[in-house]
């Protein structure tokens, strides 16, 4: 088991199980109600939810669709990252894309949005670890707002969400458990994993591994069980942004 530290020297004075402060601007491109602004500490993500008619061509009829999308400015990180090639994505973009769509597809009926796809784009302005979780969390975020817009629109006939998703990073530094690292903790790490779950603790997804060595099953259920809570503080954060889910 974990070593229960105080986390005295960590970001923001936390403690182990306490995650990064939230920070969230919503509406921030004229126009767009689904766009927001998301910082968690200091990693900053521009989150844009919106919808538009047409489904993939393997898609079922009756049913809509959600995908996700992300990107790093070359900026974000010091020192400067690489430009992406025109047309092409790299690995890492392509697999945390999919897994922003596969987190929040979670969390609606495809069946209330018939013949329409959301697109949920994020765009990392300033990275400083758990950019994928805070681009789940703004594209809530901003599905939200969406869909708020949209129901007051006429434009869908019922709230398409079933449930909120939410994400966190958790890992093992130097044998103590952490929620939510930042790059120094991320960049030690022995376990780095990162928890999508709803605010009840119902999982997603689990992503990650060991950096070092093998560890015992006990270690792992543990930081799931972490994240779970961390996810818990962060719902509790960002509900003045959530619009109430419909029945």
């Amino acid at each position: 088991m974990s070593q229960r530290g105080s986390g005295e020297s960590r970001s923001e004075g936390r403690d182990a199980r306490t995650p990064r402060s939230i920070r969230v601007e919503v509406g921030v491109i004229e126009g767009i109600p689904g766009s927001v602004l998301y910082r968690s500490g200091k990693t900053e993500v521009l989150c844009v939810a919106t919808v538009e008619e047409g489904t993939p061509p393997w898609r079922g009829v009756g049913l809509g669709w959600l995908t996700g999308d992300y990107h790093m400015t070359p900026y974000a990180t010091v020192p400067r990252g690489s430009s992406p090639t025109a047309g092409r994505i790299d690995g890492r973009s392509q697999e945390i894309r999919r897994l922003i769509g596969r987190s929040l597809r979670t969390s609606v009926d495809p069946r209330r949005i018939p013949g329409l796809t959301i697109h949920l784009d994020c765009e990392v302005l300033r990275a400083d670890g758990g950019t994928r979780t805070a681009s789940i969390n703004g594209a809530s975020i901003a599905l939200s707002r969406l869909v708020a817009s949209s129901l007051e629109s006429g434009r869908f006939p019922q709230d398409p969400r079933i449930e909120t998703v939410l994400g966190i990073s958790v890992g093992r530094v130097r044998g103590e458990n952490l929620v939510d690292l930042d790059y120094s903790e991320d960049s030690a790490a022995e376990i780095d994993l990162n928890v999508v779950a709803t605010p009840a603790g119902n999982l997603v997804e689990v992503q990650g591994a060991s950096e070092s060595q093998p560890l015992a099953p006990a270690i792992w259920h543990e930081l799931v069980e972490w994240g779970g809570e961390g996810i818990s503080q962060v719902a509790t954060m960002i509900v003045p942004f959530l619009h109430p889910i419909e029945d």
